[in-house]
Formats: structure tokens, sequence, C-alpha cells
């Protein structure tokens, strides 16, 4: 079988997973049934996940899959190029040359799933609703700079910002931004369980914990700028990428999502297969280890400088990976505006010699304990792998003593943003292409990480940029971020990823489901003819 290798114009995206199931056995075959994706994303309802699906607490990849097809936006990100197109909005755009007004026009005869019609009002209440609420670990954040948010009319909808923001477009391009029922949902609290209503491109069935696949039937009152190339999509949840690649070979699934291992990367490569095709895209997603900067031992400085000293980047993407990453030294990923190596810049290779005289000179004994936790169930099997590969680095330098511990992820994000564990595992998945969207959000306040870092310089900086509406501008700055990030270690970048998507070969338009986030775009997705 050959890899079809796709470059597209950054698109966008973001954060990721949670619950336990197989696939069923019914074929997903034949001109007009439900094209079937499989998934080893899990969705669990709980006290600690209350509501997967909630616009106001849905920061991760997994979510957002089904949000960005469900919910709509008043612009959404292109097919190819990276500026916002419109989508519940007619017209949207700066009133003034501060970059500090947003006004936008609604489409007329919009409405939600259930019939109920989509107005200013709703607009600005799902706004309010995402910024009062403030949920912990949820995307209220991209929303700080918003000063007042109200509906002049019935489809007029204006955004008052504290300072400029050039980004602010993309910003509502995000689920954040969903367009919620005012007549549904809760102002002030989230609401409970998977009901979804939107109105986006489809329509979520009734879905319950425990459920081994989720159904997504086209909305009838969708009135929006996207072409939907089917009727019906058909999620089904696997426990582990081995039994959807089986259900994928064996006709059971029509395409094959997250998470697609690097092992299953190389044999669906090589693979003789004629039926299934193998699509391959340059990913924004980024994997890093992050520290909470108040705990006794990570919170020194010296030995979050010296685990960057030690770490290999180009094992792990090598002995873990397989190819399917690249070596990350700053969390601006390679191919944005602004990025820089600045963490190979400061630190160059690995170096026990330079680690040592890094803890010795701050006084620090050594070895020096620490656990490194990681979710077992949210990134994919390679994640033990990954963290056994960095116990082994850090220890085998006789500098470290580390321990690792799995959790599962609907454990894992809320004791990670309440700052229990000292130095954990996290991934990100791009907001919208730009290098502001890889600096805000780690270390404004109210930071999706929970992080107590602060810096006053990158405080500074952010606001700078976000005056430049020409964002290649930015580079210089972003730069400057970089290398405080560098210097200071909140976080210690790993590796970026390359995207994955596997389908049968009847199954047309695969090569633009996925965008840059790694998040689905089920719309793209039709029925042809097999080779």
């Amino acid at each position: 079988m050959n890899r079809r290798t796709v470059v597209l114009p950054a698109l966008a995206g973001l954060l990721a997973p949670v619950l336990a199931a197989c696939g069923s056995d019914a074929s997903g075959g034949g001109d007009g049934d439900a094209i079937v994706v499989g998934t080893t994303d899990h969705f669990v309802a709980n006290k600690d996940t209350p509501a997967p699906f909630d616009p106001a607490a849905a920061y991760d990849v997994a979510a957002w899959n089904v949000m960005r097809n469900t919910f709509q936006t008043l612009v959404r990100l292109p097919r190819t190029g990276t500026e916002p197109e419109m989508d519940a909005a007619r017209k949207c755009g700066f009133t003034d040359a501060q970059n500090e007004q947003f006004r936008c026009t609604l489409r007329e005869d919009l409405a939600f799933s259930n019939g109920h019609e989509v107005d200013a009002k709703d607009v600005e209440f799902s706004i309010k609703r995402v910024m009062g609420i403030k949920h912990p670990g949820g995307p209220s954040s991209l929303f700080a700079n918003v000063d007042q948010v109200e509906a002049a009319g019935k489809r007029e909808i204006v955004f008052h910002l504290k300072s400029p923001d050039a980004t602010f477009p993309y910003k509502l391009s995000t689920p954040a931004a969903a367009i919620v029922d005012s007549e549904v949902y809760p102002k002030n609290r989230l609401a409970k369980g998977f009901k979804v209503t939107g109105s986006g491109p489809y329509a979520l069935d009734e879905f319950r914990n425990g459920s081994d696949k989720a159904v997504l039937t086209k909305n009838s009152h969708y009135e929006g700028g996207l072409e939907i190339r089917n009727d019906k999509i058909e999620m089904r949840f696997f426990d582990t990428p081995d039994g959807m690649e089986k259900a994928l070979r064996s006709k059971k699934i029509d395409v094959m999502g997250r998470t697609i291992s690097p092992d299953q990367v190389q044999k669906l490569d090589l693979a003789t297969d004629k039926g299934i095709k193998l699509v391959e895209q340059p990913g924004q997603e980024i994997r890093y280890i992050a520290f909470n900067t108040k705990h006794p031992v990570a919170g020194k400085q010296a030995v979050r400088q010296a685990m960057a000293e030690l770490v290999d980047r180009k094992k792990i993407v090598t002995d873990v990976y397989s190819g399917s990453a690249e070596p990350l030294y700053s969390l601006v990923p390679g191919g944005l505006p602004g990025h820089r190596n600045s963490f190979f810049s400061r630190y160059g290779e690995p170096d026990t010699a330079s680690a040592k005289s890094t803890l010795a000179k701050a006084g620090i004994d050594t070895p020096v304990k620490l656990t490194l936790t990681y979710t077992k169930d949210h990134y994919g099997e390679a994640t033990a792998k990954e963290f056994a590969a960095l116990q082994k680095q850090l220890n085998d330098s006789g500098l470290f003593e580390v321990k690792t511990h799995g959790v599962m992820w609907d454990k894992y994000r809320p004791a990670a943003t309440s700052g229990k564990y000292a130095a954990y595992g996290y991934g990100w998945y791009p907001d919208f292409p730009d290098a502001d969207n890889f600096i805000a959000p780690f270390f404004q306040d109210e930071n999706f990480l929970g992080s107590p870092y602060r810096s006053k310089e990158i405080d500074k900086i952010v606001p700078q940029t976000r005056r430049q509406s020409e964002r290649a501008r930015t580079g210089t700055a972003f730069g400057r971020a970089q290398d405080i990030v560098a210097r200071d270690v909140p976080v210690l970048p790993l590796w970026q990823g390359k995207q994955y998507i596997a389908a049968r070969d009847d199954i047309t338009g695969v090569e633009w489901a996925l965008n840059s986030a790694s998040v689905l775009q089920f719309w793209e997705l039709g029925r042809g003819a097999s080779d």
C-alpha cells in the first residue's frame, strides 16, 4: 500500500480523551450506510468530568472532535489557509484601527438541532457562560481579554476587548466559542451528561456511559458555509489501536483515526492491502513535561534545568516513535512563524557533566528523587514507553532517582491542573495556528495547566504581539518568550508529532478530513467507488 503524504496549509485546532469499550460487529460497508470512524478516544461523565461536551468545560482534542462537528461558531478555520471564514456569521470584522472592537452579523434562518432559532442573544449567552463558569482546566482563558459582549439587535453581536487582540477571530473559531441554546443550557453551571444542542453540521444521537458507539446524523437545520458529504457518521470506540486496526482490515470500520501507534504507521505503510490507504500530514501537536513550580523538588529551577540538559529527544523519537515525531526544542512547533530552537541553543546535546554542575552550583544533593506522572489512556500506548525511556535517561546519569506513575485520564487531568503532581506529561493541540497559542495559554493568569509560574516579561510580550495584525512580524517577540521559557523551564518540550489517518479506499475526502490539530472534520468524508 502506498502512503499518501499530504502537505496542506496549516488549519488549526487544539488539546485530548476518556471510557472503555470495544467496537461492535456490524459492517460499515454499502452505499448509503453511515461512515464508520474508529477511535481509541473514550468519554465518561462522572464527578470529575460531568460534562464531556460542554463548551464551558471541554478543552481536549477528543471532545473537540465531537464538538467541532455538532456545534457552530461565528467563524471557522478554512479548508485551506489560515484566515477564519464565516460560519454562523454572514460577516465579521474589527470596527476600529486598534483591534479592540469586533462585530459580527449572523446569517438568517439559523436554528439549533432542536429547531429553536439562533439569534445574537444566544451568542452573547454562550460566551458569557464560558467566562462566568470559568471551569478549571477549561477554555475560559481564551476570552480573558473580553471586557464585554453584547447583542446589538437580533442578528448583531459586538465584542469589546480590554486590549487590542489581532488573534481574537481565531479564538472565535474554536469550540470554546460554540453557540449553545440559551433555553437549554444552564447559565451558571455545566450541562451534565452527553447531550449536545448545537447548530453545527451534525446532531449527536443519544449517547450514554458505557456506549460502544456514538452516532452523528446530518443536521437538517444547519445553515452555514460547509458542504456536508455524508448523511451519518458512526464513531466506534476501541480499547486498543490493534483492535481498531483489525476492524479496519476486516471492513467493520471505514476510517481509523486517533490513535494510530508508531508501529501501526510502519505496518500500514508497508502493507500490501490494496483496500487501505494511509495519509500522513504535518502536525502541530506537541508533547512536553509540565512542572509544578511550587513543588519542593520540581519547584527548584536547577532541577528543571538539569533535566533539560539530560533528556535525549532524538533517542525518544527514534526508539519510541519510530520517526513519526520530531525532536522539539521549543513550545512553538516548527513550521509556525516565530519558532525558535531556544532549548537547543541554551542546553545543546545531552550533557551529564553540565547537568551535574548545574545541580552542584545550586547546592542540590544527588540523586534527586522525583516522580514523573503520565496518563495511561489519553495519548496512546506509546506514552508508557516514552516515560520509561525518560526514566532511564535521567536515572542512568546517576543524578536522578526517578519513578514513573500512570493514571487514567479522567482522574489525571483534574489532578494535574490542581497541582497534585510534581512533573507530568501533557500534550497540546493548537486552538489556532499562531505562536500566541503556544505561549499565552500556558503562562497567562488562569492558564489551562493551572501552573503557578509567572513571567513579567512574557506578560508584556503577549499583549504587545496582539497589536500586530501582520502576524509574521511577531517572530522576534515570541522568540524572546521562548528564550525565557528555556531559561526558567516551567515546561520541558519533548517532541512534535506528525499525524496520520487510515481509511478504506472507497472513502473520499480523507486528505481533507484531518486538520493540523488532529481533529476530524467529518463533513469532508464521503463514499465513492473502490479502486
